[in-house]
């Protein structure tokens, strides 16, 4: 067990022997910081919270190849990189519409296309979380389609709140893979997330 006071480069030495207790305490460390640095420009909270977890993924997949001196320092510059990539690659929102709503605000010739287009991409998704595991795929629908936070889900599943975090970092990153198009990863957030 290491010691929580442990400093920064005590805890990367640790997490390059592929130390997962270490990488947890850089991420408890540091987490708030980041996601306060990315919401002050992102504005958005999922959008915040999944880029610190891609810095913190790309960190824990190449910790053997990384040379990090500061990890403060790191840190902060690669989440002014992800916030920078979501700004930059930011459209315009594409609404998709629910089966529930009313729908009398679109023309009537987009209306049989707008539900066409939702169906679809509501089927491919589901067809993408399927190939997840069952765990991932449960916290992914609590998360997303149920609308609870990670506490939530973690108290009723009885597991820790990091791994709630990390089976949703999962699921992200194997949607973001199936979902090529930025426009396509739009339409989920506006559809799940918004």
């Amino acid at each position: 067990m290491h010691n929580p006071l442990a400093n920064d480069s005590e805890l990367w030495l640790a997490v390059r022997n592929d130390d997962e207790h270490a990488f947890a305490m850089l991420f408890d460390r540091y987490w708030v910081r980041l996601y306060k640095t990315a919401f002050r420009y992102l504005k958005d909270r999922e959008n915040s919270e999944e880029a610190v977890h891609d810095v913190f993924l790309s960190i824990w997949n190449r910790r053997d190849q990384l040379e990090i001196e500061s990890i403060p320092n790191f840190l902060l510059t690669a989440i002014r990189y992800q916030v920078y990539n979501r700004m930059r690659t930011a459209k315009p929102p594409v609404t998709l519409i629910s089966n529930d709503l009313e729908m009398d605000y679109l023309p009537d010739h987009n209306q049989g296309d707008y539900r066409i287009k939702n169906e679809e991409l509501l089927s491919e998704l589901s067809e993408h979380l399927e190939k997840l595991p069952k765990r991932c795929q449960e916290i992914f629908h609590m998360s997303r389609m149920d609308n609870l936070s990670n506490q939530e889900i973690a108290d009723r599943l009885g597991i820790s709140k990091r791994t709630v975090e990390n089976q949703i970092t999962v699921a992200l990153k194997h949607l973001r893979t199936c979902f090529k198009h930025v426009s396509i990863i739009l339409c989920i957030y506006c559809t799940f997330f918004g």
